[in-house]
């Protein structure tokens, strides 16, 4: 009888930039510094709009049923990114050259072919279709940002998203705006202050990274033009409005603590509705105290690790630490905000044991109520060096299926998603407070 179980085949590419398989070569992953095959829990078919990438001075490897044995070849190595909603599970693995140039600030998931079908390692962790635009025409996007554009001339956080985010970045947050639906994005500051590895909108002068995907907010926008916006969106999206300070395009929101303070509560005064959101690296307690007060219903606090060692690493933060990060998250539950912790998730580092149990601590003693599964955008041998080192100093990976399986197991009032929810104007909450809860047995 002949197997059912799913064996993809190595992708690679050419010279050329053509891609294809080798059907007498297995696909093989890596999780950190593990190489492996893919796990069976993992493979799905290839999302609609996702992307493939050629990595180049990277070399395809494969590995030989027959004989066991890993076999490198001269082709490319090819991995994936995954459209919106999907975590990847695993990184292609490859055989750099010793002059391969630093991968951009983009997700690299490991890709095979099977049955007539590309497949990657990834698993889907939320059903909201917000960042679907198949089937919506790019024409009826530019024709609605040129309207907007008309109507709203002297908003220049309008104009800022609509010229910059969406006709030149083509940023899905930015497109929704003009779409009137879903999430509003919010751009408010200027500066930051961590200087993540992986910002994608500015980069220290000795950075290897040379180009960044956006270019970083030229000005701050008055508390009119942030509720012009706000009121905007409402009136397009009437069912369930997000608003959310904190984007891509900016640095941290709560350096310009003031600013946000004054325009929520502004347009909550002026009856505002919907869920208002700030994503940000949570580092001032009392800045969150104060959004919450003015009307604030959720926060999204980023981080690539809860423990202290590697979050240092990776955001290098300025005038604050992880325990302010932490005393945030506690204060923003205590003011009955909807906490949501943006995690940059990497195979190999995050599901790990160790990251297992800082993280459900992290959770559970902070009152934290969601989990979004988010891609972290980096080379992954770079990141994975600046992690552990030259030596490979990382625990085993448990994969991202049984991490999720086991961290909901430890704080069963989790919700697990990929983006910012409809919360209403005020989000009824299960976390529990902190203080609170204790940590069940690790199994």
């Amino acid at each position: 009888m002949a197997s059912t179980r799913l064996e993809p085949h190595l992708v690679m590419a050419d010279k050329d930039g053509s891609i294809y398989d080798e059907p007498d070569l297995l696909m093989v992953c890596r999780r950190g510094g593990q190489w492996g095959l893919p796990r069976p829990d993992e493979l799905m078919p290839l999302p609609e709009e996702s992307e493939l990438f050629l990595l180049p001075g990277r070399r395809a490897v494969g590995l030989d049923p027959e004989s066991g044995e890993i076999e490198v070849q001269e082709g490319l190595a090819v991995a994936a990114f995954a459209a919106p909603a999907h975590t990847l599970s695993a990184h292609p693995a490859y055989e750099s050259d010793a002059d391969a140039p630093l991968l951009p600030l983009f997700a690299y998931g490991a890709v095979g072919f099977a049955r007539g079908r590309f497949y990657i390692c990834a698993h889907k962790v939320d059903q909201d279709p917000r960042q679907q635009f198949r089937g919506i025409p790019r024409k009826r996007i530019e024709q609605n940002v040129r309207r907007l554009l008309r109507e709203y001339p002297r908003n220049r956080l309008i104009g800022h998203i609509l010229n910059n985010c969406v006709l030149r970045y083509d940023c899905p947050a930015a497109r929704n705006f003009a779409l009137g639906r879903y999430e509003a994005p919010l751009p408010t500051s200027r500066a930051c202050n961590a200087r993540c590895v992986g910002c994608i909108s500015a980069q220290d002068k000795d950075s290897p990274l040379k180009v960044t995907p956006q270019c970083r907010l030229a000005f701050t926008p008055a508390p009119e033009e942030i509720v012009e916006v706000m009121q905007l969106h409402q009136g397009r999206e009437t069912e369930q409005p997000v608003y959310s300070f904190g984007q891509g395009c900016e640095g941290d929101p709560l350096t310009n603590a003031d600013l946000l303070v004054e325009s929520v509560a502004l347009f909550r005064s002026r009856g505002g509705l919907g869920t208002v959101n700030c994503n940000t690296n949570a580092s001032d307690p009392q800045a969150v105290a104060r959004l919450a007060e003015a009307g604030l219903t959720s926060l999204r606090v980023s981080l690539n690790s809860a423990r202290p060692q590697l979050y240092d690493r990776y955001y290098r933060p300025a005038n604050y630490s992880f325990e302010d990060v932490r005393q945030a998250i506690a204060t923003a539950r205590q003011h009955g905000l909807f906490v949501s912790l943006n995690l940059l998730f990497f195979p190999g580092i995050t599901d790990t044991e160790e990251e297992l149990e800082a993280l459900a601590h992290l959770i559970g003693e902070n009152g934290v109520s969601m989990v979004q599964w988010r891609n972290l955008n980096i080379d992954p041998e770079w990141y994975y060096t600046l992690m552990h080192g030259q030596q490979n100093e990382g625990s085993p990976s448990l994969g991202l299926g049984l991490f999720m399986k086991r961290l909901k197991k430890l704080c069963p009032w989790l919700r697990y998603g990929y983006f910012n929810p409809y919360l209403g104007e005020k989000a009824q909450l299960q976390a529990p407070l902190p203080g609170q809860w204790t940590m069940p047995e690790i199994s």
